[in-house]
């Protein structure tokens, strides 16, 4: 299966170079908007979708189940991820099996209990079709439920077809490197946080290395993106989840993630999250404050309805951009941590899942410099590059 998975991906990079797709560009379009590359292969198929309210096709943004529904695809079910079939529950929420009410198609959850679809709700299934919008970084989970996803269809004798989209962070990788001592559902390979792969390049290495059980039985097909690469800057049509409101929020998010495994507030609650940070005690420190309220996506937001003093980074999307430099950022981070009166209590027992490695916080609390930190991140970063070019279909941004 390794040899079909990559002899795949050449009539892949041949479809590309004929469509002018190098070229990055024009107008980039998406796998599901390649109609023509992939409609013929569910056509008298039973399908099942993991989609959410990102998986839209065309300028009106049509879902992609309405879209395949009109060519008379077959059907059958929904798998939704982490925040639900509509994008609206919030992180790390129990999301209920439920059935479409414009559809009347059965929704089943792959969060919480159930994050890896199971064989009997494999049956009644040939393809599996996974269309979600990414954003590029580790703990972000819709690449852990792409995993589980090609796991059960493996174990099933099930296709699964990813059909891509563009990497709104694809264009730098960095960061630590995931230690696989410290795996669990927002960290389960050893990459590192910020990877440069769009779902189908993941879904290719993932297959091609090897790193889920019977890899090596699953037939995997990638319907790819055209005039993309790994410089071009994308502009999600719809917000991946309900904290990331705006590019200028993606851009941070794999910098300022790690809050979340702090006393720090990232602004959930607030029309900015994931572009400000702050604590009740940073008071004295900034005068910049922020009040985080119940509202969709963040009903009981950390600090709610107290004032959390501390930094707006940036407002812009140049301005993140800028800020971020392709770079993880270390600096927020360990401004916060110099402002906090306590420091033993300024870490908690989720920032190893989301760093990928007890390290990080060990430097932090000696005093390393942002230099001594990212060196000791080179080597296994080096080690990761040259695994992801094997499975690139893109030009890189190097």
């Amino acid at each position: 299966m390794k040899f079909q998975l990559k002899f795949y991906s050449i009539l892949i990079f041949s479809f590309l170079f004929i469509a002018g797709g190098f070229s990055a560009k024009g107008k980039v379009i998406t796998g599901a908007e390649d109609m023509g590359a992939y409609i013929p292969d569910l056509q008298g198929k039973r399908v099942g979708l993991i989609i959410n309210q990102t998986s839209v096709v065309g300028t009106a943004r049509t879902l992609l189940v309405d879209t395949l529904l009109r060519r008379h695809i077959n059907v059958v079910k929904i798998f939704a991820p982490e925040h639900g079939f509509r994008g609206k529950a919030d992180a790390g929420a129990h999301v209920n099996n439920d059935r479409d009410s414009a559809t009347g198609l059965p929704i089943i959850s792959l969060y919480g209990d159930n994050k890896k679809p199971k064989q009997n709700q494999l049956e009644d299934i040939d393809v599996l079709v996974y269309d979600l919008q990414d954003v590029g970084v580790r703990f972000y989970t819709y690449i852990s439920t792409l995993q589980y996803a090609m796991e059960a269809c493996a174990e099933a004798g099930k296709t699964l077809m990813v059909l891509d989209r563009p990497n709104p962070n694809g264009h730098y990788v960095d960061g630590p490197v995931l230690d696989t001592a410290f795996r669990s559902f927002v960290g389960m390979q050893p990459i590192p946080v910020i990877y440069g792969m769009t779902p189908g390049e993941y879904a290719q290495l993932l297959c091609g290395e090897h790193w889920f059980k019977d890899a090596a039985k699953l037939k995997l097909l990638v319907v790819p993106c055209r005039n993309y690469d790994h410089k071009t800057k994308y502009e999600l049509p719809v917000a991946p989840s309900p904290n990331l409101k705006s590019m200028t929020a993606i851009y941070l998010y794999p910098s300022l993630c790690l809050f979340e495994g702090t006393v720090v507030s990232v602004g959930r609650g607030t029309d900015k999250p994931f572009q400000q940070f702050g604590h009740p005690d940073f008071k004295g420190k900034s005068e910049y404050s922020f009040t985080p309220t119940g509202q969709t996506g963040a009903s009981k937001p950390l600090y709610e309805n107290k004032a959390c003093y501390g930094l707006l980074i940036a407002d812009s999307e140049a301005a993140a951009l800028k800020l971020v430099n392709n770079q993880f950022s270390l600096q927020w981070l360990v401004q916060a941590y110099q402002w906090c009166p306590d420091k033993t209590k300024f870490f908690n027992s989720f920032f190893e899942k989301l760093a990928g490695t007890n390290v990080l916080r060990q430097q932090i609390e000696a005093g390393k410099t942002d230099a001594e930190i990212r060196k000791s991140w080179q080597p296994k970063l080096k080690a990761f590059n040259a695994i992801r070019k094997k499975y690139l279909l893109y030009p890189d941004f190097q």
